[in-house]
């Protein structure tokens, strides 16, 4: 028999009182390709298995004195990555189902026939393959909990899953910064979800989308009459996310009077509701997100400092796409594939040339975008391959983006202030200023399919805000979205 004849070397512990049979098989071994020490009693055995790792340890029942299943019982509970072969000279079948008990991969009875103890280490080389394998497996699933969809390779968003390992169980307060679109919400899903809270509830509250009284009502809920058509109670989202995860996005847009409140939950975990006397508490792991700048903030006199303090405990700083260009490719395939199984479309994969240019595209609204550009050309597709033809105007660089300055122009040359002529007869300057601003909300509005809070992010106001434009500028029609 040679080396050869063998699937995979392995690193094995021989343990005989036998000094001249285990020397002929370690021997033996060693000319398959085995890496090979040896043994003679219990102690010594114990010793090896101590000072180096194992991927099989040969030993027989008798040794000297000794019994050789005390040796099996401390390999299966302080080295349970070594497998243990069991040899003997007086096998019986009840000898074996004893040692397979006690931890035993397999019993061989003396003499020891070549080919019967090769083929038995090939056996245990690939059961502890598979279940080194299935081990691994069970690590990329753990590590993946809470982390579905957050698609990455960039070493910037591995340190970031490193943080969420690291803070998942922590009470402290979480801040999470970063472009509109870089996607928030999902790193703060994937915390709660990766934390001893996951049971519980996940509850998410979009403080720009609300003006402050309702707000209020909103996080601390409110008594019945606390204020016109406050019919009945209501609980409020701190107490709903009690032992759970409150998520608090555009935290930036917070009111003076609001960010007071908030400071003394924060700090107590108490709080009265809206109209109401009593004092609740709860036990509320909160999370904050902004794409503000609240160091600035602070200085600017906007929000309060000691708030920022208490928030900014742990921060979490997501990149924007531009600055992780080589996940292009995988989120691109990830979307793809989601929206042809959505829609239904037979879509492989886009043209070298059209991925190139979307590696090359800015990207102003961040993984959000991507997601709406991919959605789109799986949509309107005329065949499996995704062309040039498949990217909206945006990211060929035919129009301008209202989110970033145009591709094209040399970062040297002056800025286009050319402005379309305006009839400025008997009209305000809000007057005048209505037109080239419709028109700009109308153009996002379409390019995100209408859908608001992505419109809203993209034009870099909260949805408030947007609300408001869109009724004062006429554009709140729902027939307008179906109009060319």
């Amino acid at each position: 028999m040679t080396p050869s004849n063998m699937t995979q070397s392995a690193s094995i512990l021989l343990v005989d009182d036998d000094w001249h049979l285990v020397q002929s098989m370690a021997d033996w071994l060693r000319q398959l390709g085995h890496s090979v020490d040896v043994a003679d009693c219990v102690d010594g055995a114990k010793a090896s298995l101590q000072q180096r790792r194992y991927d099989l340890m040969i030993t027989d029942l008798r040794l000297r004195e000794e019994d050789g299943f005390v040796l099996i019982g401390h390999a299966r509970n302080h080295h349970p990555e070594t497998t243990v072969l069991v040899m003997t000279g007086y096998g019986t079948p009840d000898t074996a189902l004893e040692a397979i008990k006690a931890g035993a991969f397999d019993l061989l009875t003396k003499p020891l026939i070549d080919d019967e103890l090769n083929l038995a280490i090939s056996r245990a080389v690939s059961q502890r393959d598979i279940e080194r394998e299935n081990e691994q497996l069970r690590e990329r699933l753990d590590r993946r909990t809470g982390l579905e969809g957050i698609i990455s390779h960039d070493y910037r968003m591995m340190k970031i899953f490193d943080v969420i390992d690291s803070v998942a169980d922590a009470r402290a307060s979480i801040l999470i910064t970063g472009e509109n679109g870089t996607g928030k919400s999902m790193i703060a899903r994937a915390i709660h979800e990766r934390s001893s809270r996951r049971g519980k509830p996940f509850v998410e509250v979009a403080c720009g989308a609300l003006p402050d009284n309702l707000l209020e009502s909103e996080l601390f809920g409110h008594v019945r009459g606390a204020f016109t058509g406050a019919a009945t109670d209501k609980v409020g989202k701190f107490q709903l996310a009690d032992q759970g995860t409150l998520f608090l996005d555009e935290i930036g847009t917070a009111t003076a009077a609001m960010q007071v409140k908030l400071l003394r939950v924060l700090q107590e975990f108490q709080f009265e509701q809206l109209g109401g006397t009593k004092t609740q508490s709860v036990d509320t792991r909160v999370i904050l997100a902004t794409n503000e700048d609240l160091s600035k903030a602070v200085s600017e006199g906007s929000f309060r400092q000691d708030l920022y303090y208490r928030i900014n405990v742990v921060n979490i700083v997501l990149p924007s796409l531009r600055e992780r260009v080589g996940d292009i490719p995988l989120l691109v395939d990830y979307f793809l594939r989601e929206a042809a199984e959505t829609c239904g479309r037979e879509v492989d994969a886009f043209t070298p040339d059209a991925m190139a240019q979307m590696q090359s595209y800015q990207w102003p609204g961040n993984v959000r975008q991507l997601q709406n550009v991919v959605e789109r050309a799986v949509l309107l597709s005329r065949g499996n391959q995704l062309t040039l033809e498949d990217l909206p105007p945006e990211v060929l660089g035919k129009i301008a983006d209202p989110m970033s300055p145009s591709m094209n122009e040399s970062p040297m040359a002056p800025p286009n202030l050319s402005v379309t002529p305006v009839d400025l007869q008997n009209k305000s300057l809000r007057e005048a200023l209505e037109g080239p601003e419709r028109e700009i909300i109308l153009h996002s509005l379409r390019r995100n399919n209408w859908n608001r809070a992505a419109t809203a992010e993209s034009l870099d106001i909260n949805r408030t805000t947007l609300y408001k434009k869109m009724k004062r500028l006429g554009l709140d029609d729902p027939r307008l979205q179906f109009a060319q």
